[in-house]
């Protein structure tokens, strides 16, 4: 089954900074409205959805979470000759914002770039220093009189980078977490025949904390949940075999553990075992930094959720380049459908 690229394209490329997310938000109800039993948005912002399971007597749910939003900025000062100041929404390696372009989501989206002190008049201390976030402002080419009537303190920034294809891979800035949105579009596409209702949810501000999955599983309490998000592909040069993570087109990643999770056993084995009988390529993931919503699923439900994750491989992460192989997306949503649809044959006791 070829993947669905020019989907995957308006996904990764349509602005959603956190608690921004209504762009992304409206898309994805456009996509899966007619795809699912029910279909609401909660007081967040997050989009929750149902797909009841064919023999389900004891209304067991799953739940699976998949964040919409993306890394971004939001505008905290206009100076005196229209050059913005900002915060950041989520994290990110200062470096990186070097010489790239942002929209800024005003009255209308207008563009700027990235500016800092050019190089030819630093000080020899200064060339030597590590870039930090405050280092830099946001250039409109505008005068101030002009940059306020579109724009004002609090107008959310994203990155401007389209997606394209290289190689085996996909490239665009907010692959994380926008593969994953797109993995669980085509799963409920895809999702027949399962026992229990499923509850795919489109979460809101994972990268500033875990919050839309935190309300969502608790408004659900679901019994099983699966997290989708992106992982660390560090398969670069000079990388130690103990500090890849992931490698690119290995497969996708059954997470064990990350900073803020330690999946159930019980889940990693079965997942395992999916994976296994399905002839569907995987490789495990233990990532010491660094959490997404399978914490918020697996904890945050009155009863807890026997939960894991499928991980998607990616290199550069927080980066405008982040880079997906396209056999590890689909194994991804491979993995997530047989998952969903064969948890009443697995013994769930510890």
């Amino acid at each position: 089954m070829a993947l669905n690229i020019p989907l995957l394209k308006n996904i990764c490329e349509i602005a959603g900074a956190p608690g921004f997310e209504k762009r992304i938000r409206d898309l994805v109800i456009q996509e899966v409205s007619s795809l699912v039993d029910e279909l609401s948005i909660d007081n967040m912002g997050n989009v929750i959805t149902i797909k009841k399971g064919v023999n389900n007597p004891e209304h067991k749910k799953v739940m699976v979470a998949a964040h919409m939003d993306e890394i971004g900025f939001i505008v905290s000062h206009i100076d005196d000759n229209g050059f913005l100041r900002f915060q950041t929404l989520g994290g990110f390696d200062p470096k990186t914002l070097t010489a790239q372009r942002v929209i800024v989501h005003g009255k209308k989206d207008v563009i700027g770039v990235m500016g800092s002190k050019p190089i030819h008049v630093m000080t020899a201390e200064e060339r030597t220093k590590v870039a930090k976030t405050a280092d830099y402002f946001i250039d409109l080419g505008m005068p101030k009189e002009e940059v306020e009537k579109v724009v004002s303190i609090g107008d959310p920034i994203t990155r401007e980078r389209e997606l394209i294809e290289m190689g085996n891979c996909v490239n665009c800035k907010s692959i994380d977490n926008r593969v994953s949105v797109f993995i669980l579009i085509e799963a409920l596409r895809n999702l027949k025949n399962h026992p229990y209702d499923v509850y795919g949810v489109f979460t809101v501000q994972e990268e500033v904390g875990l919050r839309g999955a935190n309300v969502s599983a608790h408004t659900i309490n679901p019994d099983f949940g699966f997290g989708l998000d992106t992982t660390i592909a560090f398969d670069l040069p000079g990388a130690q075999p103990h500090e890849m993570v992931t490698e690119l087109g290995k497969g996708t990643a059954i997470k064990i553990l990350d900073a803020s999770t330690i999946c159930d056993y019980r889940m990693v084995a079965y997942m395992k075992e999916i994976a296994i009988k399905n002839d569907i390529k995987w490789q495990p993931e233990i990532l010491v930094a660094g959490g997404t919503d399978t914490a918020g699923v697996q904890r945050m439900g009155k009863n807890g959720a026997i939960s894991g994750a499928v991980s998607i491989p990616t290199r550069h992460l927080h980066q405008v380049i982040e880079m997906a192989s396209k056999d590890d997306i689909q194994a991804s949503i491979d993995l997530l459908i047989a998952c969903l649809a064969n948890l009443d044959q697995y013994d769930w006791s510890h």
